[in-house]
């Protein structure tokens, strides 16, 4: 007969960083490392330029000229280049140097001031780098950390007014049917609930909005919807390769030599986690 496991006596006595820590060793998918992401640099930026998820983030956000805004794993720019347009300051931190490369190439291209690049990861000493305090601190889809609560609080203590992150809704950014048809389990690992009871452990009391995607993914070649398909394995094999290429043929409803269109069972959805410091 099978030993019952123990159970917290209540909800104060659940370590939800330590669960966040023991769900994220059983997920399918590997989190990449700034080498991974460099490499993957250019093809983000010129998807996520145009993606819906910018306007539906930004229109979250109480923003004022005078503001500053901190956005952490800042990525090529995506919020922080059309946020330098409307506040008066904003620092980009990413531990990819070339996703800041593509920042700084853009702020000169389009003559944008008022934006610093500090090249850290959420564990360095954010102290020693100079981060510092700014009005609004953002992490969008970036918050994949080992240790949750720590890279909350830091978020926290660089904030003066308000804090805005983005966590996954599982199975989001995943594609379930993605890892059957290679025939791989998938396992999506933590989402959004265990950040928002993280905070509520901490003391603090979130709202939460969802930001609903569209289930239609365009791409301008084959070869780029199979790259944006194999970002989410770690070492296919030429069967799973040619498996996974079956598999996104079979989701296209749309086709032209200008563009294709995938459709996902499970459009993306993101839990935007909000609040405001006291």
């Amino acid at each position: 007969m099978e030993t019952p496991r123990p159970f917290p006596g209540s909800y104060n006595d659940i370590d939800w960083n330590l669960l966040w820590q023991q769900a994220r060793k059983q997920k399918s998918w590997q989190s990449k490392s700034s080498t991974d992401w460099d490499k993957k640099a250019a093809s983000f930026a010129k998807r996520n330029q145009r993606s819906p998820y910018v306007s539906l983030f930004l229109e979250q956000l109480p923003l004022e000229r005078s503001m500053s805004v901190l956005d952490v794993g800042c990525g090529p720019g995506t919020l922080a280049l059309p946020l330098a347009k409307r506040v008066d300051r904003v620092t980009c931190l990413d531990y990819s140097s070339v996703m800041l490369d593509l920042v700084r190439q853009a702020t000169e291209k389009e003559h944008l001031d008022g934006i610093r690049m500090v090249n850290c990861s959420w564990e360095d000493d954010w102290e020693q780098r100079g981060v510092g305090c700014h009005d609004i601190a953002i992490a969008s889809r970036s918050i994949g950390v080992h240790d949750l609560r720590g890279a909350l609080q830091k978020l926290n203590d660089h904030a003066n007014r308000f804090v805005f992150v983005t966590d996954r809704i599982s199975p989001t950014p995943f594609d379930p049917e993605a890892f059957s048809a290679i025939g791989r389990e998938f396992n999506a690992g933590p989402d959004y609930i265990y950040t928002a009871n993280c905070l509520y452990s901490m003391g603090i009391h979130p709202s939460i909005t969802i930001l609903g995607l569209e289930r239609d993914f365009c791409f301008s070649t084959m070869e780029e919807a199979f790259d944006s398909y194999a970002w989410m394995f770690q070492n296919l094999s030429s069967i799973e390769k040619n498996n996974l290429e079956e598999y996104i043929r079979s989701r296209i409803i749309s086709s032209n030599k200008h563009q294709i269109i995938v459709r996902r069972k499970h459009p993306p959805r993101w839990a935007m986690i909000h609040w405001k410091k006291e």
